[in-house]
């Protein structure tokens, strides 16, 4: 056995003797017992790095893992945190999906800030995490907790950290709570009672709701009918509430995906955005004939629409309902500040401007949208949505699945559809069609790598257009601080990759802008930006090594 093995199994050791849950110890000790440096050397090569997104990983024993231990760790930093920004006392809600260990991680944590002197409530039960959200700034809390792995893969979970203004944190917030989770010596330096914090009531749950009827017109048509998937998750009851009270047609369920389930027996990935995840969806959907589909991820953060066209259902993208939200919410007469990422589409920008609305672009994630100052509407390509920021400061599934079959049941009253509303904004603004390469490895080596090669030769044309423009965003630019991607703005098109902020993938966003004059002329765009973006695919693989 080498010194680095034997130093590995000490190390393994130490964590073994603090470690208070009895399923990692159980496995953390077979892989000691049989002296597995391999499987050691993995979840012990450094430690869940805690950032902007919080923690995320797969479950498992030791620091590399989601565990109670790294948990634990997770809470006492944010509790010295906040003590040192002077919120000692203060309250801290805590929500959880009902994902493996997500009960754990929160009674740890409300254990953990009780422990620190602080005040913790935890939501009654496994709720979205819009609610969550909203109950942060319902309760005047001086920071919340999400235990949630959002859509990831059946063995994750996470920890999404929110500060009192209901936002997600970000720098310098991520940094400071990450030294104080490195000061941390020892679990037996926590101090964990087993009682002494609150179980919210589902009056929580009910203020929400009643918040829920405000995204919509009092006077709107609440006709339009939906097939619904919780996706696995723990969407489904809020959601059905929530419609109930809005008066629309009780949702026809997708009962295979319709309850909690950790384990997602039905999709490779719970995201609706994945191959294969709405099949069961679009098999309800042909056997009942509704006028939209909705789908909730399994924490009820995103919101996915798909609709009939030409007999065969599909999904919209994400950039098509943001759009769509937008130019409702517009006719609706909304005022204030329509914000996307950088990675959305820029149809919104002209929406806006059309309006004479103020319109604001940021870097990628909610965790810099709803930051924006009069922030209105906010969205983002991965299907978020934010229509209701004075109540959840976040992106929020089920307000959006509400607004969407408002505006569907208003167009189904004139006997249009959501496909009808989109031509009309092609042909007022120009035909804006996006899409997406992503590629998911195994081997994060493999995304830096890619990464430098467009560095260091970045591509001069895709699809045999120009690039006109490249912008390396780590060096950031006049209304965007720094950021790892790349941004190529080409003759009628725009590129830009960066690596998932949550997953082992890069992600390539793409955008083809064609004019569109007449009606006639509307299906011959589409044609020709199909054409374009399945060149741009094929020619940024090439460029990038992938």
């Amino acid at each position: 056995m080498t010194v680095q093995d034997t130093e590995l199994l000490a190390q393994a050791d130490t964590w073994l003797a603090e470690d208070p849950d009895p399923e990692t110890r159980e496995e953390l000790a077979r892989l000691i017992e049989s002296a597995d440096t391999e499987a050691l050397a993995e979840r012990f090569a450094g430690t869940l790095q805690f950032g902007t997104a919080g923690l995320r990983g797969e479950l498992g024993a030791g620091p590399m893992r989601m565990n109670r231990s790294v948990v634990i760790r997770a809470a006492a930093g944010l509790a010295a945190y906040l003590k040192g920004k002077g919120e000692a006392g203060g309250l801290v809600v805590i929500g959880y999906d009902a994902r493996h260990k997500s009960a754990d991680f929160a009674r740890d944590t409300a254990a953990v800030m009780t422990g620190a002197g602080l005040r913790a409530a935890v939501l009654p039960r496994p709720l979205p995490t819009p609610v969550l959200a909203f109950a942060i700034r319902h309760l005047g809390a001086v920071a919340g907790v999400e235990v949630t792995a959002s859509h990831n893969p059946p063995r994750d979970n996470g920890y999404k950290v929110y500060l009192g203004d209901g936002s997600q944190i970000v720098s310098p917030a991520d940094t400071e709570i990450a030294a104080e989770i490195k000061a941390i010596h020892s679990l037996h330096d926590v101090p964990r009672p087993t009682t002494g914090w609150e179980t919210l009531s589902e009056d929580v749950l009910e203020a929400y709701l009643a918040r829920t009827d405000a995204v919509l017109s009092p006077d709107s048509p609440r006709t339009a009918r939906t097939v619904y998937t919780a996706m696995h998750g723990v969407g489904k009851d809020t959601l059905l509430a929530a419609f109930a009270r809005a008066g629309f047609p009780e949702p026809v369920l997708v009962q295979e995906q319709a309850e909690p389930d950790p384990d997602f027996p039905t999709v490779a990935f719970p995201n609706p955005e994945e191959p294969g995840a709405m099949d069961l969806s679009f098999k309800k959907a042909t056997q009942t004939n509704p006028d939209l589909i909705i789908a909730n991820d399994p924490d009820a953060d995103r919101c996915a629409v798909a609709v009939k066209e030409n007999e065969n259902w599909r999904m919209l993208r994400g950039d098509e309902v943001g759009a769509l939200l937008a130019a409702h919410l517009v006719s609706r007469g909304a005022t204030g500040v329509f914000a996307e990422s950088i990675v959305s589409s820029s149809l919104l920008s002209r929406i806006a401007a059309a309006a004479d609305l103020p319109y604001e672009e940021t870097l990628t994630g909610f965790k810099w949208i709803a930051r924006v100052k009069n922030l209105r509407y906010g969205y983002e390509e991965a299907l978020g949505y934010c229509v209701d920021p004075e109540g959840v400061r976040d992106k929020d599934g089920i307000t959006a699945a509400l607004l969407i079959t408002e505006l569907a049941s208003s167009l189904k009253e004139q006997g249009r559809t959501l496909l009808d509303a989109l031509d009309d904004l092609a042909l007022t603004h120009g035909l804006h069609a996006t899409d997406q390469l992503s590629v998911r490895v195994k081997d994060l080596s493999l995304i830096t790598r890619a990464m430098r090669t467009l560095r260091e030769t970045p591509p001069k044309e895709l699809a045999g257009l120009k690039v006109t423009k490249a912008e390396d965003l780590t060096q950031g630019t006049e209304s965007l601080p720094p950021t790892d991607g790349l941004r190529y703005t080409l003759e009628g098109a725009r590129v830009i990759v960066r690596p998932s902020g949550t997953e082992p993938k890069l992600k390539c966003y793409l955008e083809v802008v064609i004019p569109v004059d007449t009606a006639k002329n509307l299906q011959p765009a589409k044609t020709e930006a199909t054409r374009v973006l399945t060149a741009i695919k094929r020619d940024l693989s090439t460029a990038a090594g992938i």
